[in-house]
């Protein structure tokens, strides 16, 4: 088989990292939808996740919400960018090291989180409504093994 030819065997659809491209895709477009963070709000996917980890951690780093986000330094510092300019997250100098921004939510930035996250866990409860409860289990699982036998995320 030449160079150009393409590889026995391979099936696009069933390939399990497109598969779980596509569903990842298709979730994220339904939270999205059925939150009302993009049409409502204006957020991205990436300014989402960066405002709800920052909810979730109180004072993070940009650097610690790169980690649990496990998005690309880059795609984070303009998502804070964004969410900064728009004044939904507050960046300071942490004393202790000047070189470390800490993040927190602003009043506004707390009121887009508290409409946004119920509506978000709604769309979520809808999504598994579809499987049984073990099906869920399983998937939880199945997912958290997948992503640690792919090893670290990319930072």
């Amino acid at each position: 088989m030449g160079a150009d030819a393409p590889a026995r065997g391979f099936v696009l659809a069933d390939f399990l990292p497109y598969q779980l491209s596509l569903a990842a895709n298709a979730v994220s477009r339904a939270v999205a939808d059925g939150s009302g963070y993009a049409a409502r709000f204006g957020l991205s996917a990436a300014e989402w996740r960066v405002l709800a980890h920052v909810a979730a951690a109180g004072t993070p780093s940009q650097a610690e919400v790169a980690g649990l986000a496990a998005m690309d330094k880059m795609t984070i510092s303009r998502a804070v960018t964004s969410l900064g300019s728009r004044r939904l997250v507050d960046r300071r100098r942490d004393p202790g090291d000047r070189r470390t921004l800490r993040l927190s939510l602003t009043e506004e930035g707390a009121r887009v989180h508290a409409h946004v996250a119920p509506r978000a866990l709604a769309v979520e409860a809808r999504l598994l409504a579809a499987l049984s409860s073990e099906e869920a289990a399983t998937l939880r699982r199945a997912l958290a093994t997948l992503a640690k036998e792919s090893g670290p995320p990319a930072a």
